[in-house]
């Protein structure tokens, strides 16, 4: 990997770095530094703890019982919309997982560079996707790749 040069393992001390509240990570400081770490793994956690929260509530209508409408129509349309909310749960934890991958990411000092070139992902990209694992340019070609094999 060609970045895995310029990665700093300083992790372990994100927890004891402060931020300022407006603090934004920047292309004018060094890439990856204790500060853009600790921006993106509080941005990380905080995701998660929102995930997390709106499932804890989806498990406590569940806990509620069966669905007890008294005409089919109404039944239905209420098993449909639990459907859609398990589905959307399901795709929330796959999505906590892949949080978790970011925050060990972090932990290892690998955290925003592209699994496949190596090179740093740009913090645009990162603080829109921050769970992302490659580059815009390794990303756009593998979904060419994909879109390809798909249609053969």
């Amino acid at each position: 990997m060609s970045g895995s040069l310029n990665k700093s393992n300083n992790s372990n001390n994100n927890n004891a770095i402060e931020l300022e509240s407006d603090y934004v990570p920047s292309s004018d400081e060094e890439f990856m530094n204790p500060k853009q770490q600790r921006f993106f793994e509080l941005q990380l956690l905080n995701w998660k703890a929102e995930l997390l929260d709106e499932s804890q509530g989806t498990l406590n209508n569940l806990q509620d019982g069966p669905i007890k409408e008294p005409d089919p129509n109404d039944r239905a349309s209420s098993e449909t919309d639990w459907g859609i909310e398990l589905r959307t749960r399901d795709r929330q934890r796959k999505l906590i997982s892949k949080i978790d991958a970011a925050l060990k990411r972090i932990a290892e000092g690998e955290y925003g560079y592209c699994t496949v070139t190596g090179e740093p992902i740009s913090l645009p990209r990162l603080q829109a996707r921050p769970i992302a694992t490659m580059s815009l340019e390794a990303q756009e070609k593998h979904e060419r790749k994909e879109r390809i094999s798909r249609d053969n």
